[in-house]
């Protein structure tokens, strides 16, 4: 069993950057985001496939206190949370959390969650995207790894967009991974 050494970081941390599109914009979380966002986490439609318990308005606050302070990676296990806007309206987050900090293993697993009022409408790729440029200018990363549930036919569909391979999973998750290519090869 390897263990983790907790006091290694990156040579310079990754900070929540506020990136915008024409549509899109990824921004720090805030606290002024407290009733859209437990509306986005106690949707059934998002909650059925995350592994998330059901939220409360007073846990949802929790985890978005939480969010709110999620602003770097520096360690293994840290967490990115940015917040996606569309139009001035928090719609969903794309978080990013560093698994492996040796630079010839070096892994980021990528999440993303969309309120479903605001499915289908591209947003989720519109955001990832200069997200993935950023992480490609600003960290070494050979693996990009994103966790996904099978039934969950909108995240398969962005990950396969998102030229992540799908490798064998088990009834309950998939496991897309892009080596080297998704950081490098989408622009």
């Amino acid at each position: 069993m390897s263990t983790v050494d907790r006091r290694a970081t990156l040579e310079s941390p990754l900070r929540v950057p506020v990136i915008r599109t024409p549509r899109v914009s990824l921004r720090p979380h805030r606290m002024s985001d407290a009733a859209r966002w437990h509306e986005i986490q106690s949707s059934p439609q998002v909650s059925q496939y995350t592994a998330w318990p059901q939220r409360s308005r007073r846990s949802s606050l929790r985890q978005l206190t939480r969010r709110t302070r999620q602003t770097s990676i520096r360690r293994v296990d840290d967490v990115l949370a940015l917040a996606i806007e569309f139009e001035g309206e928090l719609v969903g987050e794309i978080s990013l959390q560093l698994r492996s900090l040796t630079a010839s293993t070096r892994c980021l697993e990528v999440s993303w969650i969309v309120h479903p009022q605001f499915q289908g409408q591209g947003i989720a790729y519109e955001a990832m995207r200069p997200l993935f440029a950023y992480v490609r200018a600003n960290i070494e990363a050979l693996l990009l790894v994103a966790v996904v549930h099978p039934e969950n036919a909108a995240s398969v569909k962005l990950a396969h967009k998102l030229k992540l391979h799908p490798l064998p999973g088990t009834a309950d998750r998939t496991v897309f991974v892009g080596r080297n290519g998704p950081l490098a090869a989408l622009f």
